[in-house]
């Protein structure tokens, strides 16, 4: 008699494991100065100010996608009866302005456009006398 380990499907499905993040950080790093980055319908470009990821997302209105900003983590996702079922995590390098940041659906096409927070001095100065 066999005995393996059995775990839900669905336990894991609401982040994206550990080492698909750590691939992601590095890809992100080694193209950031070179042609933008492409894999599995997303295209990925940096600039100084910003990170834009475009998505292939064929069917879904504005309606059925929902997008999550938590410090440097972005989620999406499908609602409940959609026609298709999207699950999408990404890590950046920094923080996510999400006032400032912006998102656009045009012909299937979302684009994302994520504007890095800009890090602000703490240092203070002293007068001397």
């Amino acid at each position: 008699m066999i005995f393996a380990p059995v775990a839900r499907r669905s336990a894991f499905n609401n982040a994206p494991r550990s080492a698909d993040l750590a691939l992601q950080r590095f890809l992100l790093g080694s193209f950031a100065n070179a042609a933008p980055a492409r894999s599995a319908g997303v295209t990925v470009t940096q600039d100084d100010k910003a990170t834009t990821l475009q998505l292939d997302v064929p069917g879904l209105t504005r309606e059925q996608l929902q997008i999550a900003i938590e410090g440097n983590v972005v989620r999406l996702s499908s609602v409940e009866g959609a026609p298709r079922q999207v699950q999408r995590a990404w890590e950046l390098a920094t923080d996510i302005d999400a006032a400032a940041s912006s998102a656009k659906l045009e012909n299937g096409v979302l684009t994302l456009t994520l504007v890095r927070v800009e890090p602000v001095s703490k240092a203070t100065t002293l007068s001397i006398q």
